[in-house]
């Protein structure tokens, strides 16, 4: 490992922070707070602390002297002063003479001890910082040092490694237990660098915080030698397998999101979650591993992964060639994990402390021989961070059966950390979007209604995928978390675009059908090439686009919405319009089909008319030439509806956002236009 610290760096960082104030140590604190944070080997999703102690003025202007540690939730990568909370020394040290403190009292104590009671919590490990006497302490989860020590005889090589540069304590709980056990151990040997805490992570002080960081840097170089060495000597016997061929993930994602969907709370369908797949050689070679079966299933590389991973993963069953085959190996699986978890939570539930809640069965992270590892999570963040920790996982226990055999804390441990509501407030409270979990597709995403869809539908809460000729249009428009380069009128290129998609997102949950174009001309005489053509992108683009989404949310099984932008024209014909109206009649016709043909799976089928929207088809060459015709003013005719209202791009796109929200609706065909009776049906 590399030091990055650079003195030029850090006196930019004094003198940014100063012009707001913040004093020197504060500022050093941010600048290597965010070297280590910036590092996934060391820090990763919020992950690992630091703190630095130092003076400041109370409200009084005394000085007083004070600890600034990192705030609980706080992500080192991009933490700043503010991310600090000061806390009085003097309200917090004396709690080292105590011989039990519980964790009410510990956050009520550290509280109370703040300088600006506005300040977020400091991090659970804050009394650890306080109770040793070092100015710059930091630490992390360094996935060297995990790997060294996340062994039977974990004590025992770290002492080899690290002689008395290091001491070791034994895993504790964090929390005010730790803190006595870390402040033992410094007193016992007083001279060292940091503490390694057993299948937890790393400490390391410092009088100045490049003194810190780069104790960091060295001890995990420490490490990372001794597993290279070891790697080098890796005897063919232990050697993992070679993976298989890689099965399509497209596939395979929308059966295993199919599978972890369960009841929703509020209006009866399955709740979603949307997958992060993740395929390197690595990750192959580990989940195909001949001894996969153990060490996938032995546990967390670091205590404070439990509460994104669960305890382990669910390790799937191979693909094979055979889809439903999979499906049903895969079910029983899944079957097998909630059941696992129900019993595990049963084991644990009051054994330690008042009965808990039981918490999602479901998997965080599905290992999958041959195609990969999947984070699931309630948004594409939730599902990346869990892809991200399974990763950094991967890397560990390699390195630890590399060197040994890995082992993790106990399930007992493993249980009081999942269920300690000081780390499940990491996780925060926030309710969850209408359209959290989601997958949304919306074709012509960089037109004017698709741009609307597309950010109306990310405002919900979903993940969406904009679909478009020109990709990085798409990918531009405001709300797509993916851009997606797609010729609606080639089933090949649709094919391909969906597939990305259960790729990115792991399935698909609502297509919004809205690429179209409008081509006019007398129908009489309209050369029958405008017309066929027409129809190719009217139409047979259309049902291209639900074709494939059946598809895939047949194989997710939990149902799903086809929204089709189907225009007044469908029921109420312009005339010299022909060319457009009559496959947007066929398109409307088409939605009817879908509701009736699959509305037993679940899926649901309707239809939007938009009419006078200023933009996207309608243009300001054609709204003056329409408005010419009827001798009135275009503002006249853009609101020359009941209403008398101008309908935007962003109506129509609530107007498909209320659809995919009415969980028992279907066959129904929307009107947005104001106001016109002739357009609306029956």
């Amino acid at each position: 490992m590399d030091s990055l610290w650079s003195s030029r760096d850090a006196a930019a960082s004094v003198a940014r922070y100063g012009a707001r104030g913040v004093g020197a140590d504060l500022a050093l604190r941010v600048y290597s707070a965010r070297l280590l944070g910036g590092d996934p080997r060391l820090v990763q999703h919020g992950g690992g602390n630091s703190s630095v102690k130092t003076v400041l003025p109370d409200l009084a202007g005394d000085a007083v002297e004070a600890m600034c540690v990192k705030g609980s939730g706080h992500d080192m990568a991009s933490i700043e002063p503010e991310g600090f909370p000061a806390m009085r020394l003097a309200a917090v040290r004396p709690l080292a003479a105590l011989e039990a403190l519980s964790d009410e009292d510990m956050v009520n104590a550290q509280r109370r001890s703040l300088l600006d009671s506005t300040a977020p919590n400091p991090s659970v490990e804050a009394l650890l910082h306080a109770f040793l006497p070092h100015k710059f302490i930091d630490h992390t989860h360094a996935w060297a040092v995990l790997a060294l020590t996340d062994q039977p005889d974990g004590a025992a090589r770290a002492a080899d490694v690290y002689g008395d540069r290091a001491a070791v304590v034994p895993y504790v709980m964090p929390g005010f237990a730790l803190a006595k056990a870390a402040m033992a151990a410094h007193v016992a040997c007083p001279d060292a660098e940091g503490l390694i805490l057993l299948k937890h992570g790393l400490f390391t002080f410092g009088d100045s915080a490049e003194e810190a960081y780069e104790r960091t840097v060295e001890l995990v170089g420490l490490a990372e030698e001794r597993i290279a060495a070891a790697r080098r000597a890796v005897p063919a016997a232990r050697a993992q397998n070679a993976p298989a061929p890689r099965a399509r993930a497209a596939e395979i994602a929308p059966v295993l999101r199919g599978l972890a969907a369960g009841p929703h709370s509020h209006c009866g369908e399955p709740r979603r979650r949307l997958l992060d797949h993740r395929v390197t050689p690595e990750i192959l070679a580990y989940i195909g591993g001949g001894e996969a079966a153990r060490y996938t299933q032995a546990g967390v590389v670091t205590p404070d992964h439990a509460i994104r991973t669960k305890g382990r993963p669910l390790l799937a069953p191979a693909p094979g060639g055979d889809l439903d085959g999979f499906r049903a190996r895969a079910r029983k699986a899944f079957e097998n994990f909630a059941g696992e978890y129900r019993a595990y939570f049963a084991r644990h539930n009051g054994r330690r402390g008042p009965p808990k809640t039981e918490l999602d069965p479901a998997p965080r992270v599905i290992l999958v021989p041959g195609v990969g590892l999947f984070g699931l999570g309630k948004s594409l963040r939730d599902a990346r961070i869990a892809a991200d920790l399974a990763e950094a996982t991967v890397r560990v226990i390699s390195d630890a059966e590399a060197l040994g055999r890995f082992e993790s804390i106990g399930e007992d441990d493993l249980f009081d950390i999942e269920y300690w509501s000081l780390e499940q407030a990491k996780l925060g409270k926030a309710a969850e979007p209408p359209l959290g979990g989601r997958a949304v597709i919306v074709t012509g995403g960089a037109g004017a209604i698709g741009r609307a869809c597309v950010s109306a539908f990310a405002e919900a809460g979903a993940a969406v995928a904009a679909f478009d000729l020109d990709g990085d249009a798409a990918a531009a428009v405001e709300g797509a978390a993916l851009g997606v380069a797609c010729d609606v009128t080639s089933p090949d290129s649709v094919r391909a675009a969906f597939d990305e998609t259960c790729e990115r997102f792991g399935g698909v949950d609502i297509v919004v059908s809205n690429a179209g174009a409008a081509w006019q001309g007398r129908i009489g005489e309209v050369d029958d090439a405008v017309l066929r053509e027409s129809f190719e992108l009217n139409f047979f683009a259309h049902q291209t686009v639900a074709r494939n989404a059946v598809r895939v949310m047949r194989a997710q099984g939990a149902g799903g919405a086809l929204l089709f932008n189907a225009s007044k024209q469908a029921l109420d014909p312009g005339r010299d319009f022909g060319p457009y109206g009559l496959p947007k009649a066929a398109t409307l016709a088409l939605s009817r089909q879908y509701a009736l043909d699959y509305g037993r799976e679940g899926i649901r089928a309707n239809a939007v008319n938009a009419d006078r929207i200023r933009s996207g088809l309608l243009t300001g060459e054609t709204i003056a030439a329409r408005a010419a015709a009827r001798g009135v003013s275009e503002t006249d005719y853009m609101q020359g509806n009941l209403l008398g209202r101008e309908v935007l791009a962003r109506d129509a796109a609530q107007a498909f956002v209320h659809l995919a929200l009415a969980p028992k609706t279907t066959g129904a065909v929307l009107t947005v236009d104001g106001g016109n009776l002739a357009a609306a049906p029956r």
